[in-house]
């Protein structure tokens, strides 16, 4: 064989590869370059789709790509987590999960998936105070200590939705019940939008929701604000006062959301979804979607997001705990 021809052919073999090597880095450099799929483990009309729904418009509009929302709701948000830790690690399948997913550890005694070793923790999306929220038609109380004393003197005849075992609405009714020393009964559903939706035609008495589902509801006056956890109000219902006013200083409960990965996803490109979130955030858009949602903008990314979500897995865990909340 000729030697020229052969080394000929070797540097043409070599300028391919090194073609096909650049080509590659300048797909994952351009991030998204085809739509992505978003997996939210909760129905529509919940306080997750809430946010989810906006998030999405406004990725296509920056991007020219799709965010395709592909909810699937049960077992308080657990399915849609173990679907989402099995999906293609391409960075073109991501998880939408919530508080509820830091939750789950303590009270879902057989999980097939890890949310800390399964997925790849990005950034955390919103963060709003849980709100207590009666149908004005079916409880007559006009403040939080009416209704505590209502609940004291009918112990198990009120009772509350929320989007299932497990989930933040029901740890933040056990928590008030340990709180005021009432008895209220849970009655679970597969998501906040079905509880929510059972709360405004009157098939349950209160939710403890978070503020980003109930938020139009509460503007519409189908159902009633009593307050808002923690220790001040919030600016988008300056009118309803906050557990440390009504004498529950220790009641803080937030709802948050937050994005992962299917662990294994690119290391490259976890930077470029993180950062093409930024931009959908710091839009004018979602800034106002979010006020009026009662949410602030957070700015937890990366391995300081992780950091959060194992700091909210135990404190969650010490709650269960002192609650006793079990799978129903």
């Amino acid at each position: 064989m000729n030697p020229n021809f052969q080394r000929r052919d070797v540097l043409r073999v070599a300028a391919a590869g090194a073609a096909m090597l650049c080509g590659a880095a300048r797909a994952q450099q351009n991030w998204p370059g085809k739509p992505v799929t978003m997996v939210v483990p909760f129905p529509a009309g919940g306080g997750t789709d809430a946010f989810a729904r906006p998030l999405s418009g406004q990725f296509s509009r920056l991007t020219n790509q799709s965010l395709i929302i592909d909810n699937r709701g049960g077992a308080g948000g657990t399915l849609g987590a173990s679907i989402a830790s099995k999906a293609s690690a391409d960075g073109y399948s991501l998880f939408m999960g919530a508080v509820h997913h830091a939750i789950a550890p303590s009270v879902y005694p057989k999980l097939d998936y890890d949310i800390e070793k399964d997925f790849v923790p990005l950034m955390l999306l919103a963060n709003v105070p849980q709100v207590v929220v009666v149908n004005p038609k079916r409880v007559q109380a006009t403040s939080i200590k009416e209704l505590i004393a209502l609940a004291k003197r009918s112990p198990g005849q009120l009772n509350y939705g929320s989007a299932g075992a497990g989930t933040s609405h029901q740890l933040a009714g056990e928590l008030f019940k340990l709180q005021t020393g009432t008895f209220i009964t849970h009655i679970p559903y597969r998501g906040a939008g079905p509880a929510l939706a059972d709360l405004i035609s009157g098939n349950v008495d209160l939710m403890f929701d978070g503020l980003g589902s109930s938020a139009q509801y509460i503007k519409s006056g189908r159902i009633k604000a009593l307050m808002v956890a923690g220790s001040k109000r919030n600016p988008a219902f300056p009118d309803v006062p906050c557990a440390a006013e009504v004498g529950l200083p220790d009641y803080t409960v937030t709802t948050w959301y937050g994005l992962w990965a299917p662990r294994r996803t690119p290391a490259d490109v976890q930077p470029q979804i993180i950062d093409e979130m930024k931009k959908v955030l710091a839009s004018d858009d979602i800034k106002n979607i979010w006020a009026q949602n009662g949410s602030e903008i957070p700015t937890i990314t990366g391995a300081a997001y992780g950091s959060f979500v194992n700091s909210e897995i135990k404190r969650w865990a010490t709650v269960v705990k002192a609650s006793g909340a079990k799978i129903e």
